[in-house]
């Protein structure tokens, strides 16, 4: 049995950024999203291989980044204030260089207000698979560039890209990072061992 991510329905509370931000740090044990409308999402903690595998690719794209110096990686604790009024946070999440710099000091140490251009979202037990596919139109819609959706379980990934149909392959052929991490490229089959 898995556990299932629990939904607050918190419109009543209209909570402002400062005060969902300050709520979450009140909360640290937990970890949170909201929406656009303002339900908030306690998101269950992951299972040891979904951990590992999470862990081995912010490894991988921390190690192509540190290569090309493009830009910065983060890890699923990050959250992100999108333009759409909701923070989501990603699996992992790649923001180019002159996009984070370009963020005062005080907006980079809370809940930045960016949408990253590359972002990964692992399908877990405790997912719906609708709700995700919904969830990486939300980052498109925000301004993300290019977005895996990876299910381990189907050994399926959903490639999603702006004004673009979603592309949907197998593990057989590699990710690659196109224009937004050139040289970048993920072998999924490496991880079906774990």
């Amino acid at each position: 049995m898995y556990l299932e991510n629990i939904t607050l329905k918190a419109d009543a509370l209209n909570l402002t950024e400062e005060e969902f931000f300050n709520f979450c740090s009140q909360n640290k044990e937990l970890k949170f999203e909201m929406d656009s409308n303002n339900q908030i999402y306690i998101m269950t903690p992951t299972g040891g291989i979904t951990g590992n595998r999470n862990s081995e690719i912010i490894v991988q794209l921390g190690i192509w980044n540190k290569i090309n110096k493009t830009g910065y990686v983060f890890d699923s604790s990050t959250g992100f204030n999108l333009p759409n009024g909701a923070m989501r946070s990603p699996d992992s999440a790649w923001i180019a260089k002159e996009r984070w710099v370009g963020l005062s000091i005080e907006d980079r140490k809370r809940f930045p207000h960016i949408c990253p251009d590359f972002i990964i979202e692992l399908l877990s037990e405790s997912d719906s698979l609708n709700t995700i596919k919904e969830k990486m139109n939300e980052w498109l819609q925000n301004g993300c560039r290019l977005a895996w959706l990876i299910d381990f379980e189907n050994k399926t990934v959903y490639i999603y890209k702006p004004k673009s149909e979603v592309i949907q392959q197998s593990f057989e052929q590699a990710l690659r990072g196109e224009d937004v991490l050139l040289g970048f490229e993920l072998n999924l089959t490496e991880f079906l061992t774990t």
